[in-house]
């Protein structure tokens, strides 16, 4: 019995000496051909140009070309399941945000993928969110504009809000403010960011929580639209000509950014995600990643462990799914 025991015992040592020796191997070669980015928008948005500005150097960080592959429709979750369906090597690496990886599987029924079936390996960037409001809307702050929010609705005229469409980031915003504030106000969904924009600035539409972007700046000094704040915990110098919605006294807490992350298939060998997590967070570190990333009003999130990638991912999931609830958000 004891020569059975201890001849099993070798049989699982081998086992799992075998299994390293593949671990390290996987992680030696790794990567062996150009890695895709799967980008799950059109080229020209700010989701491509984000890849844009980081895939030469993320590509010189793993020893291979980064490729960027766009992919839209169907809020992301097209280019989402392609990646799915693929194999789970690590060489098709999926550009994401809380919009296409936990919301449209929440807002869109035909969506069949859920959040927990990729894995953040790391932040890239995330997005300021301005709160705009048409240039006649008589307030000039988030607490004025609150008290004239609440006295529209009492006479039987809600503000109305924009957004990208029904289920995304920006109209779960403006469902949240109605809920924290009890305000009732209007959706109205657009099928992208510039026609919102042109009815906030034709005074259609009320006000837009959306990402910031510089050329705000300019709809401001020309009075085409008014940003009210930024939905942030302090004023942050790239912005400091706006208050942070920290400073108000009604929406203090109120306080939310949308963030960029590359994922991988759940299932991918923990060796190619600990590369792959090592070269993103060596891109996240140049200089000139820094430069295009920030010309376009992003800012660089500080490097994450894989387990804070985990936690944070886990985190935002249940924080929009809570959300969700909140506004009974049902999806179609």
């Amino acid at each position: 019995m004891n020569a059975r025991i201890r001849i099993q015992t070798l049989i699982v040592g081998a086992t799992l000496a075998t299994l390293g020796l593949t671990g390290t191997a996987i992680a030696q070669t790794f990567p062996a051909k150009p890695v895709t980015l799967m980008v799950p928008y059109p080229a020209g948005g700010l989701s491509d140009v984000i890849a844009r500005s980081v895939n030469i150097t993320l590509g010189k960080q793993l020893g291979q070309p980064v490729v960027i592959e766009n992919l839209g429709g169907a809020s992301g979750s097209i280019a989402a399941q392609k990646v799915l369906n693929g194999p789970s090597d690590g060489y098709t690496l999926f550009q994401g945000s809380p919009n296409e990886l936990i919301l449209a599987p929440l807002a869109i029924s035909s969506i069949k993928f859920k959040s927990e079936d990729f894995r953040l390996v790391q932040m890239i960037a995330t997005a300021q969110i301005a709160f705009l409001a048409k240039k006649d809307l008589p307030v000039n702050s988030v607490d004025e504009f609150v008290d004239y929010a609440r006295k529209a609705a009492k006479d039987g005229k809600p503000l109305t809000f924009a957004s990208v469409g029904p289920g995304s980031f920006y109209h779960l915003l403006g469902e949240h403010l109605s809920k924290v504030t009890g305000i009732p106000m209007i959706h109205v969904p657009y099928k992208g960011a510039a026609p919102a924009e042109q009815d906030l600035m034709a005074g259609q539409v009320d006000f837009f929580l959306a990402p910031y972007g510089k050329k705000y700046d300019e709809m401001q000094k020309q009075g085409r639209v008014k940003v009210l704040a930024m939905l942030n915990s302090e004023r942050l110098d790239s912005v400091k000509q706006y208050p942070a919605v920290s400073e108000s006294k009604q929406l203090k807490d109120f306080t939310f950014k949308i963030w960029t992350g590359y994922f991988v298939k759940k299932d991918t060998p923990e060796p190619v995600v600990s590369a792959l997590h090592k070269a993103i967070t060596g891109t996240l570190g140049d200089a000139g990643v820094h430069a295009a990333l920030e010309a376009n009003s992003q800012l660089l999130p500080k490097p994450q462990t894989l387990a804070e990638a985990d936690k944070a991912y886990t985190d935002g999931t249940q924080q929009f799914r809570a959300i969700v609830k909140s506004i009974g958000l049902q999806a179609q």
